[in-house]
């Protein structure tokens, strides 16, 4: 397994719920706990122990031991129940808070790195749908099996979710999955309460779109701005610690007043443009998405917390000028300059 992605899979930054949920669900069906476990250096107790921190990789190589303990072809969707909003914390709780579904599925792409992530997710919007996407996020996963079980977990938790936030009435439009449908089409339409598709090009979710605009339940402007905050500096913490995006990201954060360039952060890294180029691909993620995400953080940092001008801060990130960057701030959070600095103070 190359090196920048076990340095990202065994980060133990994640409380370990996911692997508390998947202890319950086989448990019903008599897989022990020791079984679930095995070879993840944890006990059924540390599963309890606030203090206890996991790595994606724990979570999945435990999915492998269930699948190979024999468990049924349900197990990643009565985990996936087990996993309401309210298991994510800070992450959850703002989901629930949105103050409407676009707002949610916006947040939702944004801070997925927060939960424990085994997918790569996005989400985009056409004429007649707003579609959630699921990619493989670690090529080092050979088991077709195991790479299966986390994208049906997935599509499941996907839909669980947003009936947590809206209520049980809403149910997607269809599924797409990538994978063949023997045997499984039943389970799957059962719990993702849809028409599923196999053999797809990709595996996604399908939902009306008129529910873009529809407030969640519990939607507060205050509640989401409060938790925003903290998910951000959560956020923060998890890419300074996480594979070469954390690097990459870490070393954006310490030049703040004048990035440098794709070229000279493969240099500091001793790999070169091409390399790197390769290896944030392989995590999702790419040069200017990582730019922009500190660009964004420190941008955010100086509306709050000072009183330079737009144009003094377009200067300072890098920008041609403050209409470029005013564009740009709109772009990746919604709001103008004026307006997001006007809130924080209000």
């Amino acid at each position: 397994m190359p090196g920048f992605q076990s340095n990202l899979l065994n980060q133990k930054i994640y409380a370990p719920y996911k692997i508390a949920a998947l202890v319950g669900a086989v448990a019903e069906q008599g897989i022990p706990a020791e079984e679930v476990l095995r070879g993840l250096g944890l006990s059924q107790e540390a599963l309890t122990d606030p203090a206890t921190l996991v790595s994606i990789k724990q979570y999945i190589d435990a999915c492998t031991n269930v699948i190979e303990a024999g468990a049924n072809l349900s197990t990643p969707f009565e985990t996936a129940a087990r996993l309401h909003l309210t298991a994510y914390g800070m992450y959850g709780y703002a989901l629930l808070t949105s103050p409407t579904i676009r707002d949610y599925f916006n947040f939702g792409v944004k801070y997925h790195p927060l939960a424990t992530p085994t997918m790569h997710m996005t989400w985009r919007e056409t004429e007649e749908a707003a579609i959630f996407e699921f990619r493989e996020a670690y090529s080092y996963i050979t088991n077709t099996k195991t790479r299966n079980f986390l994208i049906q977990q997935q599509l499941a938790q996907n839909v669980i979710h947003i009936r947590d936030a809206v209520g049980p009435s809403l149910t997607p439009m269809k599924a797409l999955l990538s994978y063949p449908g023997t045997d499984i089409t039943e389970i799957h339409e059962r719990y993702l309460c849809c028409d599923c598709y196999f053999d797809q090009e990709t595996s996604e979710i399908h939902y009306p779109k008129e529910i873009l605009d529809q407030s969640p339940l519990l939607g507060n402007q205050l509640s989401i701005k409060l938790l925003q905050e903290t998910c951000n500096q959560l956020l923060g913490q998890t890419k300074i610690s996480s594979g070469i995006t954390g690097e990459v990201y870490q070393i954006l954060m310490m030049s703040p007043n004048s990035f440098p360039s794709m070229e000279a952060v493969a240099n500091l890294l001793c790999i070169t443009t091409r390399t790197l180029r390769r290896k944030l691909d392989a995590e999702g993620t790419s040069y200017r998405e990582i730019l922009d995400d500190a660009r964004c953080t420190l941008a955010a940092e100086y509306l709050q917390a000072t009183k330079m001008s737009t144009e003094d801060i377009a200067a300072r990130l890098g920008f041609s000028d403050s209409a470029n960057f005013r564009r740009a701030f709109k772009r990746w959070t919604g709001k103008s300059p004026y307006a997001f600095r006007k809130g924080a103070s209000g």
